[in-house]
Order: structure tokens, then C-alpha cells, then sequence
């Protein structure tokens, strides 16, 4: 068993410095999925040079609401953990592994990120990221790859499951285009509330055990020898750092700006229609992608207390949010194609025509991670594929919650391989996607593995 592990972590290894080698930056790995999409769109759905053209310029600005939605809770999060109360958490949380002992460091991180992705997608990226130097610094003997891998776990198993999971927040948002499309019929008949699809047990019991998986792989994966480490110095010079908020002489306009009554206002302002709609509708039709939003921001300003606080920190998470900034208009060009040429439909036609009861779920769950590499962000995608998705679950006696489950969990996984939202992790330690794929790429093989058989046994009927 020893030499089977190690031959394990050896693989890991080797492959890891191949992709390292071989893999481009994100943003060609993003330019290589538009060429392919619309090589596809040409010889697959019988779309024209011009039509895919236009279809590509057409799109390129219609995410520009969930753009802002994600980049918004980005900052948001980076407010909040570069505050001082959460920095000092951290400091005391990433002691508490023994320095001899790096796989526990590695169960540490994985853990976190799974906790924080449950929780919300932008906090992991954000929170993850961050707390990366901290384990590096107390654990100095734990391999950074492996330690980023498990920082990227949480997005990759749970987050399309957990409270955040953009696919079901849809469908229990009111007004959301699948219930009141602009033109033609209703996709739902009406809205389903999180309580139906999050906490449904299935769900509950699947995130469990495909999280555990994850970092049972990532443990058998960490070198036995020849780690890749961070010195204390590379460390040091990662973490995060706090804006500075004190000045030996304070004008009127200063403490204006220190002045702790805005945080409070502000806070009462964002929270307040948010507990109103709780109340009066319930907490599943309320928990929306903005009530994220709002949560995360009242959170920031109460953690910084200062306004002067929080406005000097806020610009500091600009660079976490810049792989969205930057590359979400691209991908929601890829989105115009998918969505304006018919090759969406072409790609789904022929997933359905293969399809039966029993294995639509499996066919979807393969569906949803292969368009994720094309269109890596939940919420976009499912408004692209939930209006043909759905009636065809229908017709073959699928329910919606086991469909949008089966979505959520191809969203997920394939993330291992995809890296768009591995940049704010990459950016903080420095190093390229490829420096990890290797070994993202063979959990990823293990978790569609234990996937697939997970929707083979889900019930068509949740």
C-alpha cells in the first residue's frame, strides 16, 4: 500500500510539471475555447462567419449585471477578510496544524475552503486565497501546490450545492428570466425555493461525500519528498496587509471620514429590506444572489467599522476581482455564440437524443461541465441551457430539482480543470494554473467517477 501510494503522488507530480510546462495563461486558455466554439458553431449548428461574428459582439455585453453581481461580491469578501479581526482569526487558525506534519496543514485548507464555499463561491475564492500564506508561513514544510489545489477544492465539490449555488437562486428568485422570460412561454411554472433544492437530503448527503473524496486524493497526492515550499520571507510577502487608518492630525473632512455612524447607516440600509423580505416571504424566495450581496457588504463595513476602513481596503480587491473585469466580457461573447447561433441547442439535441429517465441526470451532469469550460460562471450558463434542459426533463419524467442538482454538480466539478476561478488563489501565490492542473486534473477524475455513480442512484422525481 505504501509503494501504491507514493506511485500515486508520483503521477500527481509528473504530471503537474507537464502542465506547468505546457499550459497558457487564462486568458488564451479563454481565446482557445472562442475559436472552438465557433468552429462548432460553424460546422456543428450550421452557422455562418458573419452570423458568429455578430453573435460574439452581441453577447459580449449582456452579462454585464451578473459581471457586476460577481465582482461586487468579491470586493465585498476581500473586505472582509482583509479586515483586522478576521486577519488575527486567520493568524491563529493556521497554527493550529503541527509544522512537521503537512498533511494536516492540507486537511486544514481543504476544510476550509469547503466550509467557506458552502457558504458562498466568492468568499472561498477570496477567503482561500488569502489564507494560503498565513498555513504557508506556520507550515513550512507543506508543498504550496498541493496546498492551492485544496484551496481551490471548495468551488470545485460544493459551492453549486451550497447556499450561494447560482442555478437554484435563480429559479428562486422572483421575475428570473425562466418564470417571466421577455418573449415566449415560461420555462417553470413557478418559483422553487432553495429549501427544495439545498437542503434537499440528497444534496446535503452528496456535498459530504464528494468533498471528502476530493481531499482524500489531494493527501495521497502531496510529495513524499522534493516539496515545492514557500520560505518564510516568500511567505511574509503574501500576506495581506491593512490600509493604513490613523494620522497624527485630523481635519473636519478626516473625521468625517472616520466617523463610525455611516458603517452603521449603511449597514441598516442594506440589511434592512433584506430582513423585511425575509419575514414577509420567507428566507427561501429571499436568498438571492444580491442577498449574498448585501449580507457580504454589511458584513465588510461592520468588520472594518471605519468607513476610511473599509474605502482604503475596497481598491485593494480590485485585483482579485480583475479575472472577471477582464474576462467576463470574452466569456459572454462565447455566451453570444452558445446563445445566438443555435449551437447551445445543437450541443443539447444531441445530449437528449442519447438520453433516457434514468440516465438524463448523468447526461446532464456531463453536459454542464463541458459547457462550463466554454462559459465558466453557474448563473449565465443555466440561462442558456435551462430553456431546452428543462422541457426535455419534463418529457422524460425528470423533475426540475434533479435536473438542476445534476447541473450544479458538472458546473462544480469541472472547475478542477477550468481555470478561471483559480486566478484570485494563482494571483496571490504567484504561480501559473498550470503549476496545480496536474493534480486538480486527476481529483477531477475521481470526483466525476464517484459523480456518475451519484446520478445513477439520484431519483428522477426530488
Amino acid at each position: 500500500m505504501p509503494s501504491l501510494i507514493e506511485g500515486f503522488s508520483e503521477l500527481g507530480s509528473r504530471l503537474t510539471s507537464s502542465t506547468e510546462r505546457w499550459s497558457p495563461d487564462s486568458w488564451v486558455v479563454c481565446m482557445i475555447l472562442t475559436v472552438i466554439a465557433a468552429l462548432l458553431a460553424i460546422f456543428g449548428a450550421g452557422a455562418g462567419v458573419h452570423e458568429v461574428m455578430l453573435a460574439w459582439g452581441g453577447g459580449m455585453w449582456t452579462l454585464l449585471e451578473l459581471a457586476m453581481q460577481f465582482t461586487i461580491a468579491l470586493l465585498a469578501a476581500h473586505a472582509c477578510v482583509s479586515s483586522r479581526v478576521v486577519y488575527r482569526c486567520l493568524d491563529r487558525l493556521a497554527g493550529l496544524p503541527n509544522p512537521n506534519r503537512p498533511l494536516q496543514a492540507v486537511v486544514l485548507m481543504g476544510l476550509y475552503s469547503v466550509v467557506t464555499a458552502y457558504l458562498n463561491w466568492a468568499l472561498t475564492v477570496v477567503a482561500s486565497a488569502l489564507f494560503i500564506p498565513f498555513i504557508c508561513r506556520r507550515n513550512p514544510r507543506v508543498d504550496v501546490r498541493i496546498l492551492i489545489a485544496a484551496a481551490y477544492l471548495g468551488i470545485c465539490t460544493v459551492w453549486h450545492g451550497g447556499l450561494s449555488a447560482s442555478a437554484p437562486l435563480i429559479l428562486a428568485t422572483p421575475g428570473n428570466p425562466l418564470l417571466e422570460p421577455k418573449d415566449g412561454e415560461p420555462i417553470v411554472d413557478r418559483l422553487i425555493p432553495v429549501t427544495e433544492t439545498l437542503f434537499n437530503g440528497f444534496n446535503l448527503v452528496y456535498l459530504v461525500i464528494v468533498s471528502c473524496v476530493g481531499l482524500t486524493i489531494l493527501l495521497l497526492l502531496h510529495p513524499r519528498r522534493d516539496a515545492v515550499t514557500l520560505t518564510q520571507e516568500e511567505a511574509g510577502a503574501i500576506l495581506p496587509d491593512f490600509p493604513d487608518d490613523t494620522a497624527d492630525v485630523l481635519t473636519p473632512g478626516a473625521r468625517l471620514d472616520r466617523f463610525r455612524g455611516w458603517t452603521l447607516i449603511a449597514v441598516v440600509l442594506i440589511l434592512y429590506p433584506l430582513g423585511h423580505s425575509i419575514v414577509t416571504r420567507g428566507f427561501g424566495a429571499s436568498w438571492t444572489i444580491n442577498a449574498y450581496n448585501m449580507v457580504f457588504l454589511a458584513a465588510a463595513f461592520l468588520f472594518h467599522g471605519r468607513p476610511s476602513s473599509l474605502l482604503r481596503t475596497v481598491p485593494r480587491g480590485v485585483g482579485s476581482a480583475s479575472a472577471i473585469i477582464l474576462q467576463f466580457p470574452f466569456y459572454a461573447g462565447i455566451f453570444g455564440v452558445m446563445n445566438n447561433t443555435g449551437l447551445g441547442h445543437w450541443i443539447g439535441d444531441f445530449f437528449v437524443s442519447i438520453s433516457t429517465t434514468r440516465t438524463y441526470p448523468l447526461i446532464v451532469y456531463f453536459y454542464s461541465g463541458l459547457l462550463n469550460l466554454f462559459v465558466p460562471s453557474g448563473g449565465s450558463k443555466w440561462l442558456i441551457e435551462a430553456p431546452y434542459l428543462l422541457p426535455a426533463a419534463k418529457e422524460l419524467g425528470v423533475s426540475t430539482v434533479t435536473t438542476v442538482l445534476a447541473y450544479g454538480y458538472g458546473d462544480s466539478t469541472s472547475n478542477l480543470v477550468q481555470p478561471f476561478w483559480a486566478l484570485p488563489i494563482l494571483s496571490v501565490t504567484r504561480l501559473r494554473f498550470g503549476s496545480v492542473l496536474g493534480y486538480t486534473f486527476l481529483v477531477a477524475v475521481v470526483c466525476f467517477l464517484v459523480t456518475a455513480v451519484a446520478m445513477v442512484l439520484i431519483p428522477v422525481d426530488l
